[in-house]
Order: structure tokens, then sequence, then C-alpha cells
């Protein structure tokens, strides 16, 4: 009976620390390895002035990897960006396989902060992370992260921790 009593104590342990975590059901910390950082900003600088685009794979909210996608938009690459279908399914493939899963997407905007703009509220999903990067200059700047809400009227900002590696 004490090891019951210790594992619920665990659980509700578990469960407050996931519940400090959260905002509007999703974990509020968004941890990026510095070679994903690296390689959202690399990404970012070499497409400008258009937009750049990518997937994000990983668990839960820890990115392990990207996977920069071509932009796919016919409404001008330097405002909008576009996933096409195939490369959507691509990403997916590639993150099973690796054991992950599709967490989210990255995009740039040219000479634009990095929040969401009303294109980016209009076609976003709610179970996925938004990190945008703003490149002022065809330099990478602010780097940020954010979460639509489940009723889709608005994003929450959620922070970015950046790991070695």
């Amino acid at each position: 009976m004490p090891h019951l009593v210790g594992l619920k104590r665990l659980i509700l342990r578990l469960k407050s620390l996931k519940n400090r975590l959260m905002v509007n059901g999703h974990e509020q910390v968004l941890i990026v390895s510095d070679d994903v950082a690296t390689h959202i900003q690399n990404h970012g600088r070499d497409t400008y002035p258009n937009e750049c685009c990518g997937a994000l794979i990983g668990v839960d909210n820890v990115v392990g990897e990207c996977v920069s996608l071509p932009n796919a938009t016919e409404e001008g690459l330097r405002r909008r960006f576009l996933v096409h279908p195939y490369d959507y399914r691509a990403a997916e493939r590639q993150a099973k396989e690796s054991g992950c899963a599709l967490i989210g997407f990255y995009h740039s905007h040219p000479d634009h902060p990095a929040r969401p703009s009303q294109y980016d509220l209009d076609y976003a999903w709610p179970v996925f992370v938004y990190v945008i990067i703003t490149i002022e200059k065809g330099e990478p700047g602010a780097m940020t992260s954010w979460r639509l809400r489940e009723d889709r009227s608005a994003f929450d900002e959620a922070p970015i921790e950046r790991r070695k590696g």
C-alpha cells in the first residue's frame, strides 16, 4: 500500500507541474536546440526578401529537428507562405520515421515583426505550434513561438527556451 500512496503523490505532483507549464491547454515553453534555431535563421536569411517556411519535428514541446519546405504560395512570396499538401505529408512521414511527430511549422516575416498576421490566424490549426522569425534587411532578428487558441480567436505567445545541440 505505501507504493500506491507514493505513486498517487507522484501523479499529483506531475499534474500540478504540468498545469503550471500550460497555457490554454498547451505547454507554455517551446524548447528549441541551438542547431534548430540556427537552421531557421539561415533559411530565413537565404530566402530573403521572401518568406521561408518549414516543419518542426519533435515530441510534445521539444523541437528535435526542423525541415526546410518550399514556399508554394501563388499570392506573393514576400508576404505569404503555403505548405503544399505533398510537402506536409513528407514532413509527417519524416517525423514518424524518426519516432517523433510533426508538432508545428516555422516561417519568416521579412522586414516585419515576428508576430502572427491576420493571414496567419486565418490559416493556422490549433494543434500546432508556430515559430515566426523576423528577417530585417536580410539578417535574422527576433524568433517567437505561438499557439492558436482552441476557439481560433487569437494566438498566445509561448516563450522559447534555447538549448545546446
